[in-house]
């Protein structure tokens, strides 16, 4: 390999096909460094690394810094996460056997009597077990209940039953069901002044219904979802 000073530069050359891949390997290890002579003899030229160039350091130097802000970003979104998770209020489950009243009055089998097309209920339960009955004497003998009586008065009902409500045939477990559970509970907010007043006393926190066994043909986010959207009703009138 032949090695020239030409002004500011020097050249290697190789000599030979063996030397290219010396060459690059070389080229690999000097780049973006400066030199300084460390000794010279007859017999060799040592070049001591005194550090790398101000290209080179100065890429280093912004590719740290974009190392620290990005770790100083993912800090502060830390942080702003944690502060938000602490000012934001703590959901609200509301079952009938655990929240304490006046909350409990949002519980579906709450006594808050109400009356919807022609009918008058103790509770939204007992509207909502009634209508797995096809007589009307059981379901004006459900109307009357409330609590764990009116829950267990009717047999279970699994998704894809049918019933008729008014004329029309409903499939349990859709949306057109939890429609009809919608009503009866506006129907319930709208004329019992305790229970309504017990929603509203929520204000804007997040509403929950968790229990042990969760309803396979209304599940708790979806019963938790009607009463928020209720109370937004409510609200804003």
């Amino acid at each position: 390999m032949r090695i020239k000073q030409a002004g500011r530069y020097l050249t290697f050359t190789v000599e030979s096909d063996s030397e290219r891949g010396d060459l690059l390997e070389m080229a690999g290890d000097i780049a973006g460094q400066q030199y300084r002579v460390d000794t010279v003899n007859a017999e060799s030229l040592v070049l001591r690394i005194a550090g790398p160039g101000k290209a080179e350091a100065a890429k280093q130097e912004a590719k740290q810094a974009k190392g620290q802000a990005a770790a100083q970003g993912q800090v502060q979104e830390r942080s702003s996460a944690k502060q938000s998770a602490a000012q934001a209020p703590e959901p609200l489950n509301i079952t009938f056997d655990e929240t304490p009243m006046p909350l409990r009055l949002i519980s579906n089998l709450a006594e808050t009597s109400f009356e919807m097309d022609g009918r008058c209920y103790s509770s939204v339960e007992g509207f909502w077990q009634g209508l797995k009955f096809a007589n009307e004497s059981d379901r004006e003998r459900l109307a009357g209940l409330s609590g764990h009586e009116a829950k267990s008065a009717a047999p279970k009902s699994e998704p894809g039953d049918r019933f008729v409500y008014e004329g029309r045939e409903l499939v349990v477990g859709t949306i057109d069901h939890w429609a009809l559970m919608e009503r009866a509970n506006l129907a319930k907010f709208e004329q019992d002044d305790d229970a309504r007043a017990a929603l509203l006393s929520t204000g804007s926190r997040p509403l929950v219904h968790r229990v042990p066994v969760d309803s396979r043909t209304i599940p708790g986010i979806i019963m938790a979802d009607i009463w928020m959207r209720l109370r937004e009703k409510l609200i804003t009138g």
